[in-house]
């Protein structure tokens, strides 16, 4: 049942939509643009009438209603599927996600991921995300290992967005890729686009990208197979970021399906890149907060054969 919110204006505002985001922090904590939206879909009445547009100007007296929809109930089953909670409280979860593990359902896909998982093993959510993202801030790829941020409510979604797009949370991955690399240090600071023959590659280019910086730096060059174990973090977050900058190097992820080498396109862990460590202040109580998660046995094996040893 939708739920309805009447206001009268207590002082004047140069726009609606800043005048309902401050009335609105304490109680639903609704962004700037969820309110627009709002007004968007003819959801807010000023004096009993349509509001015309969120840049409309509001005076000492009017009336403004707000019409807030019922969420919609995810379709998505509750599944039990195994993954391991490093921290829980009231507002987030950290996750570390397996291997061979799809993040959240999509077309063709409707079980079998942690979303289906986070269903099942946890009661409160956030709904930022929509029905088929429930709690998801941000996403690792199926076969990227490693920690990931869930919330449970509408506002620490909210605030953890801000901060991964502020760069306000830092992520840190190891990877194993082709090559030995020198200089042991560098920064990769290419542009990722859609690919324009593939539209589920990325590409580094110029044209409809967005911009996509990698740090890295080696910890271990492997002469024996001519292979490199790093770590690296990254300042933007990009879809495959990593794999694409390694990739338009000349240094893939080893493992890749996608950006990897041909003979790399059936292995069955799938490419060795894992999220590591996060360090963030806490959504809410403002807490710094700190995880590492050790790489998977497999990812482990695969550097002693790499090595030699």
């Amino acid at each position: 049942m939708n739920e309805k919110s009447k206001f009268i204006a207590e002082k004047n505002s140069e726009r609606l939509d800043k005048l309902l985001t401050e009335l609105f922090k304490d109680n639903f904590d609704f962004s700037r643009s969820m309110i627009q939206k709002l007004i968007e879909q003819n959801l807010v009445t000023v004096n009993g009438e349509i509001a015309a547009s969120q840049k409309m100007a509001i005076i000492v007296g009017d009336i403004i209603e707000v019409t807030i929809p019922e969420a919609k109930k995810t379709e998505i089953t509750a599944e039990k599927i195994e993954f391991e909670i490093i921290y829980e409280d009231a507002d987030i979860l950290v996750i570390n996600k397996p291997n061979d593990l799809v993040v959240h359902p999509g077309a063709g896909n409707r079980s079998g991921t942690l979303v289906n998982g986070l269903l099942d093993a946890i009661e409160d959510l956030s709904s930022i995300g929509g029905v088929e993202r429930p709690g998801i801030v941000h996403r690792l790829d199926k076969q990227t290992t490693g920690l990931l941020i869930v919330a449970k409510n509408d506002k620490s979604h909210r605030v953890m967005s801000e901060m991964i797009a502020n760069h306000e949370v830092y992520k840190e991955y190891i990877a194993l890729v082709w090559g030995n690399i020198e200089p042991s240090k560098g920064i990769i600071d290419a542009p990722i686009g859609r690919h324009p023959n593939d539209r589920k590659k990325m590409v580094v280019t110029s044209k409809h990208s967005k911009s996509a910086k990698t740090n890295f730096e080696v910890i271990e060059n492997f002469e024996y197979s001519n292979t490199a174990l790093i770590k690296c973090n990254i300042e933007t977050g990009r879809t495959h970021q990593i794999r694409v900058h390694f990739n338009f190097i000349k240094h893939p992820i080893v493992g890749d399906p996608t950006y990897g080498r041909i003979n790399d396109k059936d292995t069955k862990f799938g490419q060795f890149l894992h999220a590591s460590k996060l360090i963030f202040n806490h959504p809410i109580t403002k807490e710094r907060m700190e995880f590492e998660a050790p790489i998977p046995d497999e990812f482990n094996d695969k550097i002693k054969e790499l090595r030699g040893k």
